[in-house]
């Protein structure tokens, strides 16, 4: 918490502490303090009320006074003693101030208020932490892991890696792995806010949080519990907190000078004043006016509201990584969509093969599968789940950005987009293909064209209603792509998009994205790792499909850790409504000062009027920041949603 503020709930935190924080808000320190106080303030008053002895109902306010005042004055002097100074140097003097002037009552009303806002600040804070911290609960306390042939119970810290673990149906997996034995439907809702189970069998991977659904699993452990895919998260977002956005750094410019120029201006006021006035009077007015100034409201406006933010984000399955990012998230006006795994499901498929010079359809895919055989390529594993028996090419060398040449059988061949293969008879099927939003290859055998494949990764089925969404709430959608311009617009006139950049290198993105955030500010989604030069140039650069990919949650600002596209739009909604929270807390907190000051200087209002004014403004932007800790979890599968996808594709 900003300095400006408080009186030491912005100290570094320390490993456990979240086991001391209180549960409830009648469980923090100030809180019971503060009541304290208040009890005796009360016995104060009805000893004036009822004309009883001046000395006991002054006592009284002076236990009162101690006992509020031990909430914030040892830890101000303490930070004093470190350089620092806050609002509760600011409170501490003006209590002393009062004391000195023989208004102990007013001292102890301003120490008992004080004492609340601290305490119920302290508690929001608290809370809305925890709503990151939340999901490092989702592991379960104990595993079952094989040891020696014998199943054991063991604490999941304790699971090393390569152990098969034993997960039952209905069990919550306690660490990240691979599943060697069974097959289940996996509900991961808690991490990526997605209630569609995902399919999962050997070969899989499946995450720390995940509950099994259905058959008991063997799993090989593959992270341990402090570096499972869970703890990554809270990490990740825990340490990137601290970068503020521009709200956040407006506060902080505001807040930091204002505490050391209002101790200068009271001074000014009190000796100024005692030379046209009377000195008692001015000095009173003096303190109320280092009270109305102090700027506690607008230091707790931002952390609050961002703490309160993200963690409500992490239970949707978006990872925000700090107030930078929550703030330009909120701005986004232009979203740049890369076309593969983001529009698209990133699981192609051949759909088409046309033949010539008396080819058979065997013989052109055959062909294809052999020297695709050792390809990366996306489209290799769709050529290759397109034959059952292929024999891989020899002396295979790949041809950036056009295609591979090998030798199949002694005879040499290639693989290529046209252009770099002349489409020859095939220039029609070509031209089909292509304008059915697929991607075509040629094949030539021995210097002879025999046939193209027609490979097309089909949309995702929220697709077209994520698009127009976006285009509704006011936002410009362009879709960047590698494909050729008439695959790419074919795609895009399906999905509604008007604005479309293809035939785009990695480098060609990042300067199409430059070129874009030039007049709105702009976000990339991608995957992550293929746009990386994208998401990095971009205002934001949001990764989608993250979880499990460390690669993406690294280099994006935001990660979508599900598959599902419908979280985009929720994502960007939750950040502009947070962001209109954060923007009505710092104009609230503002107003506040600007009026109080006046009113303080010309004696309108006491010291205790003006500390209550104070914090129950506090407490009105406390309570506003924790708003933006609702958020809705998306209602369920889009109509047309396939069926649940794999494990394995579902972390690509």
């Amino acid at each position: 918490m900003s300095d400006a503020c408080g009186c030491g709930h912005d100290e570094p935190r320390v490993e456990g502490e979240d086991e001391h924080e209180p549960d409830k808000w009648w469980q923090v320190t100030e809180i019971r303090a503060a009541a304290v106080a208040g009890v005796l303030l009360i016995a104060a008053l009805i000893v004036h009320l009822i004309g009883g002895p001046d000395a006991l109902g002054t006592g009284f306010e002076a236990v009162a006074l101690i006992v509020a005042g031990y909430t914030f004055v040892p830890s101000t002097l303490k930070r004093l003693a470190k350089g620092k100074i806050g609002v509760g140097t600011l409170m501490t003097i003006a209590a002393v101030g009062a004391v000195l002037l023989g208004e102990v009552g007013e001292a102890a009303m301003l120490a008992f208020l004080f004492a609340i806002s601290e305490g119920l600040e302290e508690y929001a804070v608290t809370r809305t932490r925890r709503g990151l911290r939340a999901l490092l609960n989702l592991v379960p306390d104990t595993a079952t892991v094989l040891r020696g042939g014998r199943e054991q119970t063991v604490a999941p810290a304790e699971l090393r890696l390569g152990e098969i673990m034993i997960v039952k149906p209905g069990e919550r997996l306690a660490t990240d792995g691979t599943i060697r034995t069974g097959r289940t439907a996996l509900d991961t809702s808690a991490i990526t806010g997605e209630s569609v189970p995902v399919e999962a069998g050997p070969g899989d991977e499946v995450f720390a949080g995940s509950i099994n659904g259905t058959g008991v699993l063997e799993v090989e452990v593959t992270a341990g519990a402090q570096d499972n895919s869970l703890a990554k998260i809270v990490k990740i977002v825990e340490a990137e907190q601290s970068r503020k956005g521009e709200a956040q750094r407006l506060a902080d410019t505001i807040a930091k000078p204002l505490v050391p120029g209002v101790m200068v201006a009271a001074a000014l006021i009190a000796a100024i004043g005692s030379v046209f006035g009377d000195p008692l009077v001015w000095i009173e007015r003096a303190l109320v006016v280092l009270v109305a100034a102090s700027p506690c409201a607008l230091a707790i406006a931002i952390p609050v509201t961002v703490v309160a933010a993200i963690g409500a984000a992490s239970k949707l399955g978006v990872l925000v990584k700090g107030g930078a990012a929550l703030e330009a998230l909120g701005r986004i006006r232009t979203v740049a969509l890369d076309k593969t795994g983001t529009l698209t499901r990133n699981r192609p498929e051949v759909i088409d093969v046309a033949t010539t010079g008396g080819a058979t359809r065997a013989d052109v895919l055959n062909l294809a599968a052999a020297l695709e055989a050792r390809s990366e390529h996306p489209l290799a594993a769709a050529i290759l789940a397109a034959v059952d028996d292929y024999t891989p090419a020899g002396d295979v060398d790949a041809v950036p950005g056009a295609g591979l040449t090998g030798h199949v059988g002694g005879i040499p061949a290639r693989l290529g987009r046209p252009g770099w293969i002349d489409p020859g008879p095939l220039a029609a099927d070509i031209e089909r293909m292509q304008h059915a939003g697929a991607t075509a290859v040629l094949i030539e055998r021995d210097g002879t064209l025999i046939g193209a494949i027609a490979v097309r990764d089909e949309l995702r089925p929220e697709a077209r209603d994520v698009v127009a969404g976006l285009r509704r709430d006011g936002y410009t959608v362009a879709m960047l792509t590698g494909d050729n311009e008439r695959t790419a617009r074919a795609l895009a006139a399906d999905v509604g998009i008007d604005e479309v950049h293809a035939d785009l290198r990695p480098e060609d993105k990042a300067r199409i994205i430059d070129t874009l955030r030039g007049t709105r500010p702009t976000a990339m989604v991608g995957d992550g790792v293929n746009d990386a030069p994208a998401l990095a140039t971009a205002d934001l650069g949001i990764a989608m499909g993250a979880m499990g990919t460390d690669v993406a949650i690294e280099t994006a600002d935001v990660a979508l850790m599900g598959e599902d596209l419908r979280h985009l739009p929720q994502a960007l909604q939750h950040a502009r409504r947070s962001r209109t929270i954060m923007l009505q807390n710092v104009g609230l907190s503002l107003a506040i000062i600007t009026v109080l000051i006046p009113l303080a200087l010309f004696g309108v209002l006491g010291l205790a009027a003006v500390v209550l004014v104070h914090e129950v403004a506090e407490i009105i932007v406390i309570a506003n920041g924790v708003r933006a800790g609702r958020a809705r979890a998306l209602a369920g599968p889009t109509p047309g949603m396939p069926k649940p996808m794999s494990a394995s594709t579902a972390s690509a």
